[in-house]
């Protein structure tokens, strides 16, 4: 027997509509490449985003089209968010961050029809043109004319007329793609449905998550170009929360300016920028007034127990780790306090939330290792599954990517981790990245935010090297804060309590920086290629 309830479509336009016609009054702020600060409210945005789905439509972009972007976090981004899903499209969000090779080859796999590409980005994309083939090029935040064969995005919109009779979507339809950047092959290609982005938003929107609500500034620090922006934009709008962006100025003291002056509650980012912004606030005491913030939220790598405590100990800030995945637009889990864990001590508080916390609603999770599923003990490890209503079932045109879903639809994450009895993960490492030494396996993750707790340690990466008699040893990367000085037997000495002795890296190497990928992440290939003949001693 079938329910009798409606089959009400879960789409990006339900979303926005609902935006449109009760939180006209909330405002929309974001910091301009000029450095100034531009806001309209959600009636205004509301308004543009109708213009800019004519103008699309006028343009020839036909339902199905992939329309790329290649922006910071701003307005106009904003509307693309919505403007190019409510028409069918789909948003095709470019990472600024990459080799211009590597983003022709992202373009011209995804087939893109048109781009909006921010001014202060078109060096860039010039690089990019001669090696792809969109036929239209639109020039977001234009200070001056634009060149022949470009649009400009104002111009644009302003001669479009409203588009009100927008079509109904299926659910399933595609409304956004995001491509993967890894260390190793070419990226592969998220393609996103209205359905799975209405069911992250409103995950997203829960206590559990992120709680993103209507009394909110929130200000996604991730780019909009990196996973949806944790899809933060997406919930921010649903609810009606004020949306605070940086634009291009991730600095510290831009953020922190733009955190004070517009009373922002609730933010997230890369471990990498809250490092250099707790650095910016210990070294400016009390110049800002941060005690609206409620939660910074941070993911994309491990992040130490010590970030975690110097935040809350020091500023009255509280860091809040989460776990996810392109593959999984992105949240899977959030690192909240338990219920049960309400009277526990701030040691053990700190120390649970320095792992990944437990699956979001909808998602579920298991560990697989060489002998089957793993026990939930928070001891064995084994390589993360997942499953879920935001969780990709496979890559777009990619048909070489059998091997990362299992035969009952898991997808296999990579990432090994471990899973408490209450369902608490705990990422040990990427699998490629595991050191496994005379049979026994060693978490580079556990001894990088270890050592990165270390007074003298700016950073830290921890890699595999040969050694004669245990296969694999871990060598530390190490960079150093400026002015300070730490030998390896401190930092062997600091690490020695904490972890077993065989866990122990044989050597330390003090580097000027650590490579890192596009998304921020350690680039750990370039680390084990640079150190690939190192020798150490049986």
């Amino acid at each position: 027997m079938n329910g009798l309830m409606m089959d009400y479509p879960l789409t990006l336009s339900t979303i926005f509509r609902r935006a449109e016609s009760l939180f006209g009054h909330r405002e929309v702020v974001w910091r301009a490449a000029d450095k100034s600060i531009r806001r309209y409210n959600y009636a205004a945005f509301a308004e543009r985003t109708r213009r800019l789905a004519r103008a699309l439509l006028d343009l020839g972009i036909h339902p199905s089209d992939r329309v790329a972007t290649l922006g910071w976090n701003h307005g106009p981004h904003l509307e693309a968010y919505f403007g190019i899903p409510l028409i069918g499209a789909v948003l095709h969000t470019l990472n600024l961050r990459l080799h211009p090779e590597e983003l022709a080859y992202i373009v011209n796999h995804a087939e893109d029809r048109a781009v909006l590409v921010d001014e202060s980005l078109l060096p860039l994309w010039e690089q990019v043109r001669p090696l792809v083939s969109v036929p239209t090029v639109i020039v977001v935040a234009a200070s001056k004319p634009v060149a022949g064969g470009y649009l400009e995005y104002e111009t644009l919109i302003s001669r479009a007329q409203p588009a009100r009779d927008l079509p109904d979507l299926d659910e399933r339809t595609a409304a956004a793609m995001c491509y993967t950047t890894g260390t190793t092959g070419n990226p592969k290609g998220v393609l996103y449905t209205h359905r799975s982005l209405v069911l992250h938003t409103l995950g997203l929107s829960l206590d559990h998550c992120m709680g993103i609500r209507e009394s909110d500034g929130v200000s996604p620090v991730v780019p909009m170009f990196h996973a949806n922006a944790w899809g933060m934009p997406f919930s921010a709008v649903m609810v009606g929360a004020r949306l605070v962006m940086p634009g291009p100025h991730l600095d510290p003291e831009s953020l922190v300016d733009l955190f004070h002056r517009e009373r922002v509650t609730l933010t997230g980012g890369v471990p990498t920028i809250w490092m250099g912004v707790l650095q910016f606030l210990d070294a400016n005491p009390r110049r800002y007034d941060l005690s609206a913030i409620r939660a910074m939220y941070v993911g994309g790598s491990a992040v130490p127990q010590a970030l975690i405590e110097a935040f809350e100990r020091r500023h009255g800030l509280p860091i809040i780790q989460a776990w996810g995945m392109t593959e999984m637009a992105p949240v899977g889990t959030v690192a909240h306090i338990p219920g049960t864990m309400a009277e526990a001590t701030d040691e053990r508080k700190f120390a649970y939330r320095a792992k990944q916390g437990r699956p979001a609603p909808l998602v579920e999770i298991r560990a697989r290792n060489e002998d089957g599923l793993v026990p939930w003990d928070g001891q064995t490890m084994g390589e993360l599954e997942v499953r879920g209503a935001w969780v990709v079932s496979s890559y777009y045109n990619n048909a070489d990517s059998a091997d990362r879903f299992t035969a009952d639809g898991w997808f296999r994450t990579g990432d090994i981790a471990t899973i408490d009895a209450d369902g608490t993960i705990q990422i040990q490492d990427r699998s490629k990245d595991l050191i496994k030494s005379g049979g026994e396996w060693i978490s580079s993750v556990a001894l990088e935010c270890a050592l990165m707790g270390h007074p003298a340690v700016a950073e830290a990466a921890v890699i595999p090297v040969m050694h004669p008699k245990w296969s694999e040893r871990p060598l530390a990367a190490v960079v150093l804060k400026a002015g300070a000085s730490a030998s390896p037997a401190d930092l062997r000495a600091f690490l020695a309590p904490q972890f077993p002795k065989f866990w122990l890296p044989d050597a330390f190497e003090f580097i000027d920086a650590i490579p890192r990928t596009s998304a921020g992440k350690f680039k750990k290939s370039e680390l084990r290629e640079r150190f690939r003949d190192y020798r150490l001693a049986d």
